[in-house]
């Protein structure tokens, strides 16, 4: 997380310029949102779909945001929650109302696009998609993102106290490194330079 960018997106923000911070967030942290999106579902269709609505969504409460996190985390929470209502409900999806939110997420899609098919992330593509997605969804954000296992809790909606939640994500991500390091070694994976 970047300490300086989440100063100027609250200065934004308690100077009462919802659509300079909500701007800002999305080109900020749109492009990784959007990638972890693509490579958590594997559906850049979808992934679009939703990121475009978890700008929407941005959009809608963010005059309503506490601060109690990043707003780095609260992306990747709005996000994920798009996508299971989506998923939920796909004939009832929405149409993105406001014609910003739709520049940015356009300007965001065209720029995210030759990052997600870098030459890394197609060599181990096949390894990451044999997982399943709640596998997919803590290795990129542990791992791509470099969350805290606090935010990672709180993105993937672990119950309890975060303390708890932390030390069960922990867990987690540590028999998921065991599973692919097994996996990479089988196929060979581990053998060749990137």
């Amino acid at each position: 997380m970047d300490a300086h960018l989440e100063e100027q997106i609250r200065a934004f923000f308690d100077a009462n310029d919802l659509s300079g911070a909500a701007t800002l967030s999305l080109e900020s942290y749109g492009p990784e949102l959007l990638g972890w999106l693509v490579t958590s579902t594997g559906d850049p269709d979808l992934a679009e779909e939703v990121f475009s609505q978890g700008a929407e969504d941005l959009w809608a409460g963010l005059e309503a945001f506490r601060w109690d996190c990043s707003m780095r985390t609260w992306l990747y929470v709005l996000a994920r929650n798009a996508l299971v209502r989506l998923r939920r409900s796909p004939r009832e999806r929405r149409e993105v109302l406001r014609s910003q939110i739709s520049e940015v997420a356009a300007a965001v899609r065209t720029r995210t696009r030759p990052w997600i098919r870098s030459e890394v992330k197609d060599r181990f593509r096949v390894l990451r998609e044999s997982l399943d997605e709640a596998s997919r969804e803590l290795l990129i954000l542990r791992v791509d993102r470099q969350m805290a296992w606090e935010d990672i809790a709180r993105v993937l909606g672990e119950p309890g106290d975060p303390g708890q939640a932390s030390a069960r994500i922990r867990k987690r991500f540590s028999l998921l490194k065991a599973k692919l390091h097994q996996e990479a070694e089988r196929e060979g994976l581990l053998d060749v330079e990137c």
